[in-house]
């Protein structure tokens, strides 16, 4: 019996509008700013869940399991107070020198972990990534929500070691809600930024840790910014630098919330200010930064 074969159909010259006149769109395409914020917040019970998966699993293999999450900033305030307080003197010119130096390392340590955890979002996760489809920023984020729910364990810790101290309660400490949500935003800016960057050229989590520890030098953990940059023998430009430094700003509101002899004469001018728009230009650039390579990511 014969067998007659059609000629394949010609493709229509116009494929574009052959795919948009049959509902087709580009598989992993990046969608608009306004929708991928919707898909995002969409799977908020995904990013909350993994967020606090990955904290109870965290130090699931070690003997003292969770304890860790507060022994580890408290040995390196333990560290920095006998090298910087009793080696290098520090603590002579700090007024409640070990309130201040436990608190700046808890501070610091919630921004150090985060943009960690953010540089290898999405690097570390190229299998969930490559077989789910969902909004990568979920990634990023889960993991600054879960280093913000360990630091909300932490600052248990930090509270007693502050009235061992002698630091009661007083209605300031409540200005470490705004301060810390502030510092989050900021954080999560940076995460993604760092998430993108690092999804291209993974070596930069490697490098990562040298800049960190350089910017927690700058940034007043273990010294006073504000007795730096009293005298003249700091250039303007330098002080300028030290004072804005957004690290140190959110260690400066948190101090100056917590500790008694932390006044406002050791904050920066205008250091709200300067918080907010820390936060604000980090988080939206850092979301909008992330969200332009969203088609990108697990490809290559």
């Amino acid at each position: 019996m014969a067998t007659s074969t059609a000629p394949p159909r010609p493709l229509p010259p116009d494929l574009t509008a052959y795919a948009l006149a049959h509902g087709l769109t580009v598989s992993g395409a990046r969608p608009g700013l306004r929708q991928y914020v919707h898909q995002l917040w969409s799977r908020r019970h995904f990013v909350a869940a993994f967020a606090t998966a990955r904290l109870t699993a965290q130090y699931s293999g070690a003997r003292l399991g969770q304890l860790w999450q507060v022994l580890t900033p408290l040995l390196n305030a333990a560290v920095y107070y006998f090298v910087f307080g009793e080696l290098m003197h520090t603590k002579d010119d700090v007024s409640d020198f070990v309130p201040f130096l436990v608190t700046g390392v808890f501070v610091w340590s919630f921004t150090q972990s985060t943009l960690m955890a953010g540089a290898r979002a999405i690097s570390g996760n190229l299998g969930l990534v490559r077989a789910l489809h969902f909004p990568r920023a979920a990634l990023p984020v889960s993991y600054a929500l879960q280093q913000l729910q360990q630091l909300l364990i932490s600052l248990g810790v930090l509270a007693a070691v502050l009235v061992c101290c002698g630091q009661l309660p007083r209605p300031s400490w409540l200005l470490v809600v705004p301060a810390l949500a502030l510092q989050t935003l900021f954080n999560t800016g940076v995460a993604l930024v760092l998430a993108r960057l690092a999804a291209r050229t993974p070596d930069l989590a490697q490098l990562l840790p040298f800049l960190l520890r350089t910017w927690m030098y700058t940034s007043g953990v273990m010294w006073s910014v504000a007795q730096l940059v009293r005298g003249d023998s700091v250039p303007g430009v330098v002080r300028v630098l030290l004072e804005c430094n957004p690290a140190a700003v959110y260690i400066a509101l948190v101090r100056y919330a917590l500790i008694d002899s932390y006044g406002t004469a050791q904050l920066p001018a205008h250091v709200w200010a300067l918080a907010a728009a820390w936060a604000l230009v980090a988080g939206a650039g850092g979301f909008v930064h992330f969200w332009r390579a969203e088609e990108r990511y697990g490809r290559g």
